[in-house]
């Protein structure tokens, strides 16, 4: 707990019983009061794997729903647990989670209600090990997504982010895409409702154990994360009057 805010941090996993516990053991348990993991129907025993660990809130599908649909359950959990900050940290050991004080801090203290962990603030991003065609491609899409929503981010695309309680009580996330163009339609969401959003410089880690978007599902992402900036401009100008945005 900071400032007498509760911390809860939240993983969505899928396969990732080889990493969870490198990425668990670096969570400060004096700061975070409660760990959630939605193991979206893994074949290599990841559920098992975190109780394993002790954590509490093990929450299994039994039936696979997808990234964004992992996310949804995530942050329903973590409301239900009546979390003030909400931190969501892979399991997948690529972004460290010894970053959750300082981005709690910044929320705890009203500076920012949500803060991104950003691989491409600093040069993080490739002495990690990023592919450069992902780096590239990362740089393309924030280039356009920040001319089209009227931001100024260093990236949309990062999975280390933290919400305070009043944001993801104002969102309508529940109707966003269930696959990975979920973390770029509440991103929109959170600029549309004028959210202001704080970065933080995030080393990154890419390994072979590490969780990684194919090439057809990151061709899929690319034109969804097209079609949200599209549509948040479009929002934004009265032509559209969609309900994620309600």
């Amino acid at each position: 707990m900071i400032k007498g805010k509760k911390v809860v941090v939240v993983m969505p996993a899928y396969n990732a019983s080889k990493t969870l516990e490198r990425t668990y053991t670096e969570i400060n348990q004096q700061l975070v009061d409660d760990v959630i993991v939605v193991d979206d129907c893994s074949t290599d025993g990841t559920s098992e794997k975190a109780r394993e660990l002790g954590i509490k809130h093990v929450i299994r599908h039994e039936k696979n729903t997808g990234y964004g649909g992992n996310q949804k359950t995530c942050y329903q959990k973590a409301i239900e647990l009546g979390a003030d900050i909400v931190i969501m940290v892979h399991p997948d050991y690529q972004y460290t989670p010894k970053l959750i004080p300082s981005m709690c801090y910044l929320i705890a203290n009203d500076l920012y209600p949500v803060v991104l962990g950003s691989r491409i603030l600093g040069t993080g991003a490739l002495k990690g090990g990023m592919p450069k065609h992902k780096y590239i491609a990362n740089r393309l899409l924030t280039l356009f997504q920040n001319i089209l929503i009227g931001a100024k981010l260093s990236e949309y695309h990062t999975g280390y982010r933290a919400f305070s309680k009043e944001v993801l009580s104002s969102i309508n996330y529940k109707d966003n895409s269930d696959n990975f163009v979920f973390d770029n339609q509440m991103l929109s969401q959170i600029l549309y409702k004028k959210f202001t959003i704080g970065e933080v410089s995030c080393p990154t880690k890419y390994f072979d154990e590490g969780s990684s978007i194919n090439l057809l599902n990151s061709s899929i992402y690319g034109l969804g994360v097209l079609k949200v900036s599209i549509q948040h401009r479009l929002q934004k100008w009265g032509l559209l009057n969609l309900k994620m945005y309600q």
